[in-house]
């Protein structure tokens, strides 16, 4: 009888002990630290590393501030999963700078890698004087990329290659493919699927280096949204089918300004087609060449297919607020834009672009001679202060209500609902009390 007490007992003890919740982990990295320490906040280790190579799902590792030198990329050796992110974090609001001065990076490197890994958070690193990459993600899903900072990359700040389910938010990246090597772009996303980049702050990109932020190559499914870009070389942000079927992308409420090049492109560089494009509620002002553009006028003949670009503020870029150099495109739509004071023309068309596959209407003209296409508007758009970067509309603006509904999208840059008070504003902004 005691021998079956004992076995209900023991039943009853591991059933109990089943059932009660693993918590996770929390471990402390701290330039006094010492690997051989137990990873507590009392007694830390010394490298991010070992807690890279210790983590498992769940776990959390803060990393307290001052400059980390470390002789190797800082690699992601495990997985997390659903519900259970690793995460590396800077401790509260320390300052945690990850300096690759003495490491060599063989390239799709970065000074931070994960590849072949799920749920994995970085947040609030500083990383700096990369070989390479700063952030590098490859084939992996789940991940978050989180309020960090790099600077002096000599390819990507952030690169995001052959991944899925992927949020890039809140980072700056500034100094990316620098100083000329043109390795890549600033913050590249290439064959990956349901990405968000937002929130990023993209900036003074290297003389010869690549775009500011690019999507490309076979990704599907990524917005690109409430980014700030400027002061890079070639485009500010920039949609590339490259070799293979890119689609479904949306870029709105993005600010790019004072680029070398163009402000925001969607294009076919190398015979892919790049199909689904919704370009909207952008601010895109004072960049040395066009605005935004539809096609890459060496690659004419390249496939684009159902390409919107509606509800824009494009003003005083060096060429044409709004060019279309495809010839082989078909179903673009150019609607609701604001085009004003961009130096070579407004809104132009290559000279063989066929105009029954675009449609241009309802947008706002001023300046130097344009396509004015169907509906137009014409008249200073008269912005509340354009050479501050505000081009909310003052209440006379003709911009007020002379907007069609079709395709509008339903809030303007700020967030607030369109329409207000009667018909839909032309531009990034709807004109509020």
């Amino acid at each position: 009888m005691l021998t079956v007490k004992l076995t209900i007992l023991m039943c009853l003890f591991f059933i109990i002990v089943s059932c009660m919740p693993v918590y996770a982990a929390i471990y402390y990295v701290a330039i006094e630290g010492k690997d051989s320490n137990l990873g507590t906040k009392i007694r830390p280790w010394q490298t991010i590393q070992k807690a890279a190579d210790t983590l498992v799902a769940g776990d959390t590792v803060y990393i307290k501030g001052g400059t980390y030198l470390p002789n190797t990329s800082i690699t992601a050796k495990n997985s997390g999963e659903s519900g259970k992110d690793i995460t590396y974090s800077a401790y509260l609001e320390d300052t945690v700078i990850i300096d690759g001065q003495n490491v060599s990076l063989p390239n799709w490197y970065g000074l931070f890698k994960v590849v072949n890994k799920e749920y994995v958070r970085i947040m609030g690193l500083k990383i700096i004087n990369s070989k390479f990459a700063g952030i590098f993600v490859g084939n992996s899903k789940n991940i978050i990329i989180k309020g960090n900072y790099t600077s002096d990359t000599s390819s990507s700040g952030i690169g995001v290659w052959n991944s899925k389910n992927i949020i890039v938010d809140g980072n700056k990246i500034q100094r990316a493919c620098w100083p000329t090597d043109g390795k890549q772009e600033c913050l590249s996303v290439n064959g990956s699927h349901n990405v968000e980049i937002r929130n990023n702050h993209v900036y003074n990109g290297g003389d010869i280096g690549g775009e500011g932020i690019d999507v490309k190559n076979g990704s599907s499914n990524v917005k690109v949204y409430s980014n700030h870009v400027h002061n890079v070389y070639s485009a500010g942000i920039y949609i590339d089918a490259f070799k293979f079927h890119t689609h479904d992308i949306d870029v709105f409420r993005n600010v790019v300004h004072n680029c070398t090049g163009k402000g925001i492109v969607a294009a076919s560089e190398q015979g892919g087609l790049l199909e689904n494009v919704n370009i909207f509620n952008n601010v895109v002002y004072n960049n040395k060449s066009n605005g935004i553009i539809i096609g890459w006028a060496l690659k004419p003949n390249n496939p684009l297919e159902r390409i919107s670009v509606f509800n824009n503020t494009c003003y005083r870029n060096g060429g044409y607020g709004i060019y279309i150099g495809a010839t082989a495109a078909k179903d673009i739509v150019i609607r609701n834009n604001i085009c004003s004071q961009n130096m070579k023309a407004q809104i132009r068309t290559y000279r063989s672009v066929p105009l029954y596959q675009v449609i241009i209407e309802n947008n706002l003209i001023n300046g130097p001679g344009s396509f004015m296409g169907d509906k137009s508007v014409s008249g200073d758009p008269k912005f509340i202060a354009p050479d501050n970067g505000d081009f909310h509309l003052q209440h006379n603006s003709p911009a007020i209500d002379n907007g069609t509904a079709i395709s509008a999208p339903s809030d303007d840059f700020d967030g607030n609902v369109r329409p207000y008070a009667g018909a839909y504003d032309i531009g990034a902004y709807e004109l509020g009390i």
